[in-house]
This record gives structure tokens, C-alpha cells and sequence, in this order.
């Protein structure tokens, strides 16, 4: 699974270098450097959580299916018509997971970093939140239950995963009658957009139907407002990821009532009980008065971050490709000095440290990545 992300970077590069041109040309570029980077930083943060975490990602899958392998039908489940079903029933899981991720705020909180972007661009597809996979896999089970082969489930995940990555553009307009089946890139913009008749809606990742179906579907009508209600204004991927985390568990923390600190993380997203709202009133910003965060880069700024997350982007694809055979604990230490980097160049991204002491810390992690596959590898 991980060589195969590795084989599709050259295509996803390809794509959105011509996405960038073709924006230049029409005078539409829908690229801002400081959120490239930030949401490739998310992208391989992602992979490296996937690596560390395969119980998550499909463990727990292949721990059930032995229980119902003996009503599975192989012969149908390895046809072209079986794996069509199987693509079909994990859109349709999808569909809920991805619901939950809107609807319930510890859903969200981990889904919340694929929204914080205020760009919408195919880089917004790689901008993927890394605790979504330890939460989403329960809604994948009822595949396990019907005996759909782990290797489909796997197979119709990675369809998923690269028909879902075209969809993040601007420069598709309306399909016609293909809006009305498939997810599109009208579709998706809608999903994406803080608009008050766009919120929750379109969250098929394949097809649109189970939102027509469920009553979650809206139409492009109006010109999207990307981001999130609360705004993230901040290029630290810790931040990214922890922001709402921390926000639920403030408010658990302080709320009197014990049904409350329970229902806070189960509740939609915003909901606070009574006895603290007040206290943590959530910052809501309008539509109409909606600001993009850009700090301004001195040019030696932007190099660096450059510099850095293409350094950072080698490192890792040369620890997917051998991911498979290594060890936990070089897996966890791989993970913390990932995000130490890429905290580093989103701090180069907001000022927040020199350019010299960003390039001493970057050497002194890599130095020690690479002492730590030397000594594995």
C-alpha cells in the first residue's frame, strides 16, 4: 500500500503542475506557497502515522474477517463484478465516516485539518488529517462482516483514494448530468465551502447518490468561501492537529456536569454545555468579512521552506519504501522527528524562527534519521 502511494506522486506532481500553469494562463492561480507546503507537510505526516498505526488502518479488519470468511464467496468477491461491489459498499461506508466527521465532534476534530486550507486546489487532497484512520475503521467493519476479502477492501480503498484527488479543483466547472451521480468537482467544492447553504453538505467521496438519498446533498449555486467557521491562521501542524482536541478537552475539563463532559465529544461540532459557554465563546467568522492568513516571506523565507519540505519529502518517501520492514520502534522515532521537521518549516513559514537555527535543527534531525537507518537498514 505504501509503494503504491509512492508510484502515484509523480502523477499527483504532474497534475498539479498543471493546475498551477493553467491558472497562471487564465489569471487564476489558486495556489499560495505557505499553504503548499503546509498541506504537503500534512500529507506525509498522514503516511507516517498510516505506517505507525496499521492496526487502525486495517487490523482490525483482518482480525474479524476470519470470523466470516467461511460464508464468503471468493469466486465472486475476485471477479470484476465483485470488486465493483466492493468499491460501491466502501463509498457507501465512506458516506457515514465522513458524515460522522462533520456531525460529531471528535469526528471532526480528527477531519477537521482537510478543511482548514482557505485555498481549494488539488494539494488541498493531500492535506489529510492524521487521527482519522484511528477513529474511521469502525464504520468499515459491516464490509468485514459480509466477507468482503481484506485485499478488495484494500483494493477499493486506494480507488477511493485517487478518484477523490482530482475532485479538489477550481478549474472544472459543472458536468451536467455526471453532478448528479458522481462527486465532482462542483460537488466537492460545495463540500468544502463555510457558505451558511453549503455547511455538512456532499460528503459521497464516489458518488452522490447517498446524499440525494440521506438528504445531505446541495448544488452549486453560489461562489464558495473555503476554511473553516473557526479559523485556523496558523502553519504549525501541531496546532493543525490539535487545536480542536484541545478545545474539547478544555471544555470537558471545566464543565461540572459528568453527562456533559461526556456529550461534548459526541455532540456536533461548537455545541457547549450551558455552565461554560460563556467562558469559551468560539470565534465564528462571517463569510463577508473572511480574511486569508498569508504573513509576508522575505524571499530567503521561502527557499528554506522549500528546501526543507523537499528534503523532508525524500526522507520519507525512502521510509515508505522499506516501511514494511521496519521495526516499531524505529517507526515511532521516524514519527517524532517528522513532526519535529515539519514543525520547524511551518515555523519558517510564520516567522516564528530564523532561517539559520531552522537549517541547524532540520540537519540535526535528519542526521539522526539517518543514523537510525543506517544502524536498521
Amino acid at each position: 500500500m505504501y509503494r503504491t502511494i509512492i508510484y502515484a506522486i509523480p502523477l499527483f506532481a504532474v497534475l498539479i503542475a498543471c493546475e498551477f500553469a493553467w491558472g497562471c494562463i487564465r489569471r487564476r492561480n489558486t495556489y499560495r506557497l505557505n499553504d503548499f507546503i503546509s498541506n504537503l507537510s500534512h500529507g506525509l505526516l498522514s503516511q507516517v502515522v498510516a505506517v505507525c498505526t496499521p492496526f487502525f488502518q486495517i487490523g482490525f479488519y483482518t482480525m474479524i474477517f476470519p470470523f466470516t470468511s467461511h460464508w464468503s464467496n471468493q469466486d465472486f468477491w475476485n471477479s470484476w463484478a465483485g470488486l465493483l461491489c466492493a468499491v460501491i459498499l466502501f463509498d457507501f461506508c465512506n458516506y457515514w465516516v465522513h458524515r460522522a466527521g462533520h456531525e460529531c465532534a471528535v469526528f471532526w476534530a480528527a477531519h477537521a485539518v482537510h478543511h482548514q486550507s482557505q485555498d481549494f486546489n488539488l494539494s488541498i487532497a493531500l492535506r489529510q488529517g492524521s487521527a482519522v484512520g484511528l477513529l474511521g475503521w469502525i464504520f468499515f467493519l459491516p464490509m468485514a462482516l459480509i466477507g468482503v476479502p481484506p485485499e478488495r477492501f484494500g483494493i477499493a480503498a486506494l480507488v477511493l483514494v485517487l478518484y477523490g484527488y482530482w475532485v479538489h479543483t477550481e478549474h472544472i466547472g459543472k458536468l451536467g448530468w455526471f453532478d448528479h451521480v458522481f462527486s465532482s468537482p462542483s460537488n466537492h467544492r460545495v463540500h468544502h465551502a463555510i457558505n451558511a447553504g453549503y455547511l455538512d453538505r456532499n460528503y459521497g467521496a464516489l458518488l452522490v447518490v447517498w446524499d440525494k438519498l440521506f438528504g445531505t446533498f446541495a448544488e452549486e449555486r453560489e461562489p464558495c468561501v473555503y476554511g473553516t467557521l473557526k479559523p485556523l491562521d496558523s502553519w504549525n501542524p501541531l496546532h493543525a492537529l490539535l487545536d480542536t482536541y484541545i478545545s474539547l478537552a478544555r471544555t470537558a475539563w471545566h464543565t461540572r456536569r459528568w453527562s456533559d463532559k461526556l456529550r461534548v465529544w459526541v455532540k456536533p461540532p461548537g455545541w457547549q454545555p450551558a455552565d461554560v459557554a460563556p467562558r469559551f465563546l468560539v470565534r465564528i467568522q462571517a463569510i463577508e468579512t473572511v480574511k486569508r492568513y498569508d504573513p509576508a516571506l522575505t524571499p530567503v523565507q521561502q527557499w528554506t521552506a522549500i528546501g526543507q519540505l523537499v528534503l523532508w519529502l525524500v526522507a520519507i518517501l525512502v521510509f515508505l519504501w522499506h516501511a514494511k520492514a521496519s521495526s516499531f520502534g524505529l517507526n515511532a522515532t521516524m514519527l517524532g522527528l517528522t513532526i519535529a521537521g515539519l514543525w520547524i518549516t511551518g515555523a519558517v513559514l510564520e516567522s516564528a524562527v530564523r532561517v539559520r537555527w531552522a537549517w541547524c535543527l532540520q540537519a540535526m534531525l535528519l542526521g539522526l534519521i539517518a543514523a537510525c537507518v543506517a544502524g536498521r537498514w
